[in-house]
Order: C-alpha cells, then structure tokens, then sequence
C-alpha cells in the first residue's frame, strides 16, 4: 500500500473529514472529561488525603452536571457530525505516514559493517496506553496528552546518548578481565546486584508528576544538547546501570583502561563476562528471580533506566489517542524519520475485514531512523467483547537499510507489529489470531520480495496478551507461530530461561515508591520479594492467579510483550536483550529491547576474539 501523508485520497475528502470532525470532536472531549472527573487515579486518592472530605463529592456533583449539561447542549452538531464522519471512513487508508529529516544524531554502530563482517540493528517494543484520558484512568494513568509528549522526549534523550563501554586490563596473571572496584560505588552495599546502580537515593514518589512530564518534550530545536532534561531522574553516566554478578553487564560493560564510544570492542580486549573461547553463550548474569545461585544467560541481559543508544526501530501499542499520537510523533520526529500511526480503519468496515463498528484505530505505532518501502495493515475479524471496540490486527512494513559502503546491495528487512485480543480465558481467539498473523505475513512477504533483495531481519514484537508459564494461556504457549520465529527468552512451551522477568506491572502500584521512577524500579526488580508485589503473576486455568506455593523454580511474572526474530537467508545472534524502567510511572508494562547482530550472506560470520590478552 501507498505511503503517504494523508489517510485519505484527495483534498476534498479531507477537508470533508475534517469539517465532520470538528462537530464530533467536542462531544468527544466532553465524555472525555465527564469519565475524568468521576474516575481517579491511586495518586490523585493520595494527594487528597489532607483535603476537606466533603470536598471531592463536590467537585465530582459539580463536574459531572456540567459537563453532562454541555455535552446534551452540543449533541445535535455532534450527532450531525457523526453521520458525515461515519460514511468516510469507507475512503481512508489505514494508516497515515510522517516523514522527515532527522535532526538529531546517534552512535553509527554500523560505521564498520563491511570489515567487521556483521550489521548491528536495535529494536524496541512498548505498551502505552495512551487512552482517552478518561478510559486511561481506568488503567490508573492520567494525563493522556503530557504522557505522549514525555515519553516520546524520554525516548529520544535514551536512544541519542553516547555508547560508552569501559574496558579495564585486569592484573590477574590468567589475563581474564574483570571489573575494577574503584569503577563502582564505594557506598554500594555488597556486590553488585541485577540492575542496582547505588549511585542516587531514590525520588520522591511523586517524581512524575504533571509539572515534570511536561519538561520531558524535547523542544524544536536540532542540537541535542538543547534537549530539555527529563524529569525522571538519570542513574548514573555508564549508560545508567550496574554490572550483573558472574559478568554481564547493565548498561555499559565494565572492562578495560580505555572509554570508547560506537559500541565497538577492540580486538585484543573483550567486555567483561564475555564468554571464552569455545563457550560463546558463557555468560553467566545472577538469577534475575532471587538472591540464591547463578543461573547461566545464553543472550546479555540488561535492566536499564533508559531506552538503549542507537535505536533503530521503535513498535508501540496502545497508541489509540489520535492527538497523543501526534504528539508522540512531533516528539520522535528530531529522530525518527519514518513513522507510521494512527493504523487502523474506523466505523464500519467492508464484510470480512473487521468484525464490529470501531469507535479506536489499532493503536499500533512504528517508528523508523531507516526508510519504509512498503506497508499493509490487517484487522483481526474474530474480535470480540471490549476489544471488538478497537481495530486491533497485524502492521507490516519492509524497510530498506541505508549503511555506509553499502554499493549495489540491496539490503531490506521485515517489521511487524501487533497486539492480540486482550480478555483473559478467550485463549482461543489470541491462538486465531496468531494463525492469521502467520499468514499475512508470509503473503506481505511474498508479494514484497523483489529480485535483488538481500533479507537482513525479519521481526515479530508486540504486546501478545499472553505469557509463557500461565496455565491459562497454554493453547497459545504452544502455536506454531513460535517454530517460525526465535523468543530469546523462551525455554519450551510452558517454561521460560530462568533469567526472565515480567512486563505486566501490577496497575494499583503504579506511584508507589519503588515503582515510580525509573531507578527505583530498576532497583525493585532486582528483588524477588518485591517482583511479586508489583508485577503480575501468571494465571491459572480460569484466570485465578498462582499462588506463590505453587510451582517450583524461581518466580517469573507475566511477559506479555514480545520481540521475536527469524533468520532468513542472514546469520543472526542476539547482541543483548534490555528491559527498559525509564517509563515508569507513565505506563504499566515494561518496555523491551533488542539488539541482533546480522551477518549478510556474501559476509562471513566474523569469529570471537581471543578473550586473553
């Protein structure tokens, strides 16, 4: 399908549709605001502890009367305004299209790719939940419009920070690097500990706040340095987290006498916890789920307080706020060049194509630093209950690598994003689902590959609504969707690695102070204890939670948000595997991130240098 700035065919149209909306649009805001003055978050309930009780019945009477008495006064324009609106969803394209000169730069990883032998590309995938604000409130998050604007600032200032990695040359006679003391806190208490940075007392619970999301936008200005600070606090400068126990590193990798930048290791040291010669998947991060015995990674694991550098390509679900979602796009723009969103159809639908009246697009929203070439965007027929309400379905786009020395090669890849049906027990319609993304993909694919194409990735990620250790969830756990592509975190159906942690925040404990802020819930998941407390656990037949005396091995929470790969006709090894805290307090999933390095076909997989000096 055509990429273009416009969702719909002509001028004309538009306009129409942008009059039609204008009638609509206050009605909207005002069920908009009707739902946000009876609906409270757990930290507005906290902030009015020390009011008059009598105080908040008031406001809600008042508020509620209000905006009910406008909105009755403007429904004859917006019920006319419909009926325009409706009828023209028929002529829109399921998605719009931004593009532009990025502003701002990032570390090159690929300066090198030809003498290096491999292509270094970055993935990232999120659950926003950019909601209306009042329907936001019922996953107890607020402020719809400041969120998007904070987290696209956040982002950027994550993505475009320098890729500094630390090698030090360890005296030990056998030559092995090791980490230096002098390179952590002196006030740390033990050793290092999985994402602990020891270097910052923890903020106020209160540390996003609505006056600090609004300093997190970046302004329009193209130097990064005039970026404005983001309000969630920063927890160190080697790349915000600590070194794992048994040699993995959080962030930066601690190593060697040197500072180097582009993420490259210099032949002759290696990044500490590298695996010796032999045993490339030696590294050996501690258990991500309790303070007893080491369990052994076979990708680099990391829990950071901010997006990793160098992005390339960004999915986010739950994008369904039209206007947040241009102010998420204007956010990314300095960085993101390409961007796809508001995806999805409106109103009725053509037979078969989607199963009710949608009243929210798709909310899926992908941004890319490489050019798209093509995209196709699908709607899940089979929805049903709440979800029936939103366009849900599958995004695909191929994408074209623009690397230096890159000559007559073409060199493309596949991106698709999705996020399945959401209401636990219909395990059924997720696995229905599934099947039809396998095999939209496979027909954009086929009608997309073109003579001269060299594959590079082929990536599935998003929030599947499903985890791989709930009894519930075991007829998904078990698709095929998971021969075709690789989960890094995935042991076998039923059973994750046992360094895997969740991504479903538990949504009443979302300001609570080990949660709201990124160093702090960088810290809490380090804790087994405190895992328990804020993130989901999985569910057993029926959607009853595990108790916790259930089960044996450590405890993993519900990882509901997936990065999956394929290799296609490239060579691909996973570089590092990220869980992101730097939106804490602004979402009630984790982001995660993942860094594959490819080899191209007419490139030979480059061989591990020798780890002595």
């Amino acid at each position: 399908m055509a990429l273009r700035a416009s969702p719909f065919p002509s001028v004309c149209v538009s306009g129409l549709h942008a009059v039609s909306w204008a009638l609509v649009f206050p009605s909207f805001w005002l069920l908009d605001r009707l739902l946000a003055c009876v609906r409270s978050t757990t930290r507005e309930r906290e902030g009015r502890r020390e009011e008059e009780c009598y105080y908040r019945p008031l406001v809600v009477l008042c508020g509620t009367l209000l905006f009910l008495a406008l909105f009755l006064a403007w429904a004859p324009l917006g019920l006319l305004g419909f009926l325009l609106w409706a009828p023209l969803q028929a002529a829109r394209r399921p998605f719009r299209y931004r593009q532009g000169a990025p502003s701002l730069a990032v570390d090159e990883r690929n300066a090198e790719w030809r003498r290096l032998g491999r292509v270094s590309l970055g993935f990232a995938t999120a659950n926003l939940c950019l909601l209306p604000d009042g329907l936001a409130r019922f996953n107890n998050l607020s402020h719809t419009q400041r969120r998007a604007a904070a987290i696209g600032g956040s982002v950027v200032l994550g993505v475009t920070r320098p890729n500094i990695r630390i090698f030090v040359d360890s005296p030990s006679s056998c030559g092995t690097p090791s980490a230096s003391s002098s390179l952590l806190s002196h006030n740390a208490p033990g050793p290092a500990s999985y994402g602990a940075t020891h270097t910052q007392a923890p903020p106020p619970a209160d540390a996003t706040n609505d006056a600090t999301l609004e300093k997190a936008t970046p302004p329009h200005s193209t130097s990064p340095a005039s970026i404005a600070p983001c309000p969630l606090p920063v927890a160190n400068t080697d790349q915000n987290s600590s070194p794992l126990e048994g040699g993995v590193c959080l962030g930066g990798i601690l190593g060697g006498g040197a500072v180097q930048g582009g993420g490259q290791t210099p032949p002759t040291q290696q990044p500490l916890g590298h695996a010796a010669a032999g045993d490339r998947h030696g590294q050996t991060p501690p258990s991500a789920l309790g303070p007893t015995g080491v369990w052994r990674a076979d990708v680099p694991v990391e829990v950071s307080a901010m997006f990793p550098p160098a992005l390339d390509f960004l999915c986010l679900q739950e994008v369904f706020d039209v206007r947040a979602a241009e102010r998420l796009c204007a956010s990314l723009a300095p960085l993101f060049g390409h961007v796809l969103y508001d995806v999805g159809g409106y109103a009725c639908q053509p037979p078969l194509s989607c199963s009710a009246f949608k009243f929210f697009n798709s909310g899926l929203l992908l941004a890319s630093r490489h050019p798209l070439v093509a995209a196709h965007y699908h709607c899940f027929p089979n929805a049903r209950g709440e979800d029936a309400l939103a366009a849900k379905g599958l995004l695909c786009a191929k994408v074209l690598l623009n690397l230096q020395d890159q000559g007559d090669q073409r060199m493309v890849g596949y991106l698709n994003c999705t996020h399945l049906h959401a209401p636990e027990g219909d395990g059924a319609v997720r696995y229905e689902q599934l099947t039809m993304v396998c095999k939209w993909i496979a027909e954009f694919q086929e009608k997309h590959t073109e003579e001269g194409d060299t594959v590079v990735f082929d990536v599935l990620c998003g929030d599947l609504n499903f985890d791989n250790t709930s009894p519930d969830d075991a007829l998904e756990q078990g698709h095929s969707v998971f021969e075709r592509y690789r989960d890094p975190c995935r042991a076998a159906a039923g059973q994750e690695k046992p360094w895997v942690i969740g991504t479903l925040l538990e949504q009443p404990t979302l300001y609570d102070e080990e949660v709201s802020s990124p160093d702090s819930l960088q810290r809490t998941l380090q804790d087994e204890a405190l895992r328990r407390r804020f993130l989901s656990p999985p569910l057993a037949k029926g959607g009853v939670p595990i108790s916790e005396a259930e089960g044996g091995g450590p405890w993993v929470g519900r990882r509901i948000d997936y990065l999956l790969y394929r290799d296609t006709t490239t060579h691909t090894e996973v570089e590092e595997l990220t869980y992101i805290t730097q939106l804490a307090g602004m979402t009630d999933h984790l982001p995660v991130a993942l860094r594959l390095s490819v080899t191209p076909p007419t490139l030979t997989p480059p061989t591990d240098p020798d780890p002595q000096f």
